[in-house]
This record gives C-alpha cells, structure tokens and sequence, in this order.
C-alpha cells in the first residue's frame, strides 16, 4: 500500500490540469528507464501501479524486484523522464485550454516588456501581446492589469505561445458583450463593426426584439454602458449605427453625424456615391477620410462623396454624351443614372453587359455607349488633370508671393536706413568743412591782432 504517492498524483494532476491516469503512466515510464539504466537496456522490464492502492510491482526478466534497490543514480533518472513528461503533458493541456477559449477575452497582469511587446501574466502560462496589436498611444506598466483577447495559441519548441490582442475588431465584440447583457444574450446581434484602433470604431447592431431599443441598450442609462468600454479602450471614439437591410439608408445611418440628401448605388461597380451639402462635405469625410473610411468597411461599400454641384456636373456631362449618340432617348439615359452609373467614367469602367442584361439594350448600341463614355472620361481626365496642375500653379505662386513680402518688408527698411546715413555722413562732411574754414580764418584774425607794435612799424 501506498496512499501517499495516490495522494501526490491526484495535487499534481489537479495543479497541471493532467489526467491522473496519464501521471501514473508518465511514473510508470520513468521507472522503467531508472530499472534500465541499472540492469541493462535489454532485459525485458515490467513496472505497474495500482490505480487504487498505489503498490508498484516492478520485475526483470519475471523476476520481481524492489525499487528501494535501484541506487542513487537510477532515482535520479527517474526524476528526470518524470519531470520531461509532466511538462509535455502540461504543454499539452495548456494548448488544449487555451485552443478552446481563442477569442475570448482573458485577464492578466503585465509581466514585463520587452522590445515593446508585453508579456501578460494570463493564470497558467504567459502570453504574448506584440506591439502591432497594442492600442497606439497606450502604455503599461509591470504589475498592471489588462484585458486582451486571445487571438491566436500556437506551440513552439518547449512552450505553447498564445498571442494576445487589444487591437482587434473581435475584442470590441467581446467587451459589448461583458458589458451589455442583451448582447451576450443575443437578443441585440451585432451586424458589422470596423474599427482604427485608438481613434474610432463603427457599430451596427439591431435587436430581434421590437420592445428593445439596440442603440439604446448599448449606450445604457446615460451612456454608462458605452462609457465603461470607452475607457478600457483608453478613450477611444465609439459610433453605435443602427442596422437596415437596405444599403441606402445603411450608408446614410453610417456617415452620421453628416447629413445625407441623396444616394446612388451602382451594384456593378459595388459603389455607392453619396450626395452631401458643400458645408456638410468635412463633416462626412472625417478628420483623414476617417468617417467615410470606417463607413466603407463597415456598410461594404465603396462610398464617393459628392457635392450637389460635382453630382450634377457628372450627370449633365452623361447626358449631353448619351444624346450625341444615334438610338439614345432620354428614357435609355434616365435608366442607365438608376442603375448608379453617374458618370462617364463609370459607364466606361461597367462595360456593356449590364447595358444589355438590365437594360435589354442591343449589343452595337451598348457598344457604342460605351466606347462614346470611354473617349469621353479620358477628355474629363485630361480637364481634371489641367485644372489640378492650375491649381498647383496657383498655390505656388501664391507661397512665392507670401514668401517675397517678408523679403521686401526686410529691403525697405534697410535702404531707408542707408540713405538715413548717407544723409548724416554728408551732413557731418559740410560740418566739418565750415568748422576747418572758421578756424583759419580764426587764425588770421589772432595772427594779425597778435602783431607787436614795432613789427608793424
């Protein structure tokens, strides 16, 4: 009977997660090595433990033998295979474990850093959250506790490596849902979601429950739901946008806080042109095409934004190019604009398949449609390319002038200063030239009155 090492096997499966089954086994294993390592590699060894008792009944050649026997160095062995097989089997556990909880948030402690990754205490293991997956701008410190997702868990040699996130679009998925319950729920669904990590992330959600209000429920009362995400995320912006299964009115809810008057979706080109008025057009593409960007992404359109005069330029410009060709009424036009195609250009990009199959136009005239569109866009390209190299002109010019002012302005003062001193050298010359002749004529007089009596005489 051997109840206390029955009773170390069961703590140390416990600890490691490891089936107690597989640590007899790993015993047995390495008892055998030690009973090798003393009599020989090639006698025939046999060592079994009873999974109740604990009694180990170990033989070599059939013939019976103590374990007490064995000797310092075959213990020694023993150890060895023993703690070889305890930390493969707990690597295995750990991918295991952790395999299961990908895209999970987990939370750990900040170990250390290193080259600028962290590495996160996360419970049994440590895990990985490199720079390109940390929020610019945000910083930790050793000791401090974070949230990360669990983004990826791969083995490498000797360790199980799990790479952490914070960066990810999925962890905001996971923090609506620790933190509104109707998400976690599913009664709130979570339809799309783009994100630029630290500055501002884009979510559409709806509810399968008429009596819940989506974008409500995730703000919470007086944005206390919302709040508490936005500060894990240190801060960064949280657009909630509700969902509609209509892209019109998906693409304007995105864009907001700009205001929208018309949207044209040309399913061909997957484009959608928005029509915006010329002061909302800023607040429409956001500080760096932020807002129009995040919108593409998240409505999975590509959106052009336009002003009403740009908008109406195109479909002038179409128009008159349209009319010029023989069989084109302005019904053939009208319809080519509804199908989104609001350009020249964008007939000539389409090409004539949807000419035919949607508008069931004869292929020639689609042809010609098409090749008329196409010579007209490169001339709309060469206007636009003149009027951008104008434009560029201009600018330039415009810095040399601001630039030539100060020089001038700096000029005028210096000349007027050399003048100022070639008055006051000329000025100092005739001074000078009437005190010498004053003082010779001083002399004279002196000379003259200073003759003694006799002389004169």
């Amino acid at each position: 009977m051997n109840p206390e090492m029955i009773r170390i096997v069961d703590g140390l499966a416990r600890d490691k997660n490891i089936d107690k089954d597989l640590v007899l086994g790993d015993l047995e294993a390495a008892m055998e090595s030690a009973i090798r390592k003393k009599f020989g590699q090639d006698e025939e060894v046999t060592v079994a433990i009873d999974r109740i008792t604990g009694a180990i009944e170990a033989t070599v050649n059939g013939e019976p033998i103590s374990m007490a026997d064995l000797g310092r160095i075959a213990a020694q062995t023993a150890k060895q295979v023993m703690i070889q097989r305890i930390r493969e089997a707990e690597r295995g556990s750990i991918f295991e474990e952790y395999t299961e909880r990908k895209g999970t948030i987990v939370t750990g402690t900040v170990a250390r850093v290193e080259g600028g990754a962290l590495i996160v205490n996360v419970g049994r293991t440590e895990g990985f959250l490199p720079r390109s997956e940390q929020i610019p701008g945000e910083t930790h410190q050793p000791g401090e506790r974070v949230r990360c997702l669990i983004l990826d868990v791969r083995e490498a040699p000797h360790q199980v490596k799990i790479i952490l996130s914070r960066s990810h679009p999925d962890f905001i998925r996971r923090l609506f849902e620790l933190e509104v319950p109707e998400v976690a729920e599913k009664i709130i669904e979570i339809k799309a979601l783009s994100r630029e990590a630290g500055y501002r992330t884009k979510v559409a959600v709806s509810s399968i429950d008429t009596k819940v209000d989506a974008v409500g429920a995730c703000v919470g009362v007086r944005g206390s739901r919302i709040k508490n995400i936005v500060d894990e995320l240190n801060n960064e912006k949280i657009d909630i946008v509700r969902w509609n299964e209509s892209s019109q009115i998906l693409i304007s809810n995105a864009l907001k806080p700009a205001e929208i008057q018309d949207t044209a979706l040309c399913f061909e080109l997957g484009r959608a042109t928005v029509v915006v008025p010329e002061e909302q057009l800023s607040l429409a593409i956001g500080k760096r095409g932020q807002n129009v960007r995040l919108a593409a992404r998240l409505t999975g359109w590509d959106i052009d934004i336009l002003t009403p005069k740009e908008y109406n330029k195109g479909l002038d410009r179409l128009a008159s190019t349209l009319k010029k060709i023989e069989g084109v009424d302005e019904m053939i036009a009208e319809r080519i604009s509804l199908l989104g195609m609001i350009s020249v250009a964008d007939v000539s990009e389409v090409g004539t398949k949807p000419l035919i199959e949607e508008l069931s136009l004869a292929e020639d005239l689609a042809a010609k449609i098409v090749e008329a569109c196409g010579t007209e866009s490169k001339l709309v390209e060469q206007e636009v390319a003149a009027e951008k190299s104008a434009a560029a002109q201009a600018l330039a010019e415009a810095a040399a002038r601001q630039a030539a002012a100060p020089a001038e302005a700096e000029t005028a003062p210096e000349a007027a200063s050399d003048g100022a001193a070639s008055a006051d050298s000329t000025e100092s010359s005739a001074s000078s030239e009437a005190i010498g002749e004053s003082t010779v004529e001083g002399s004279e007089s002196a000379t003259t009155n200073g003759e003694s009596p006799a002389t004169v005489s």
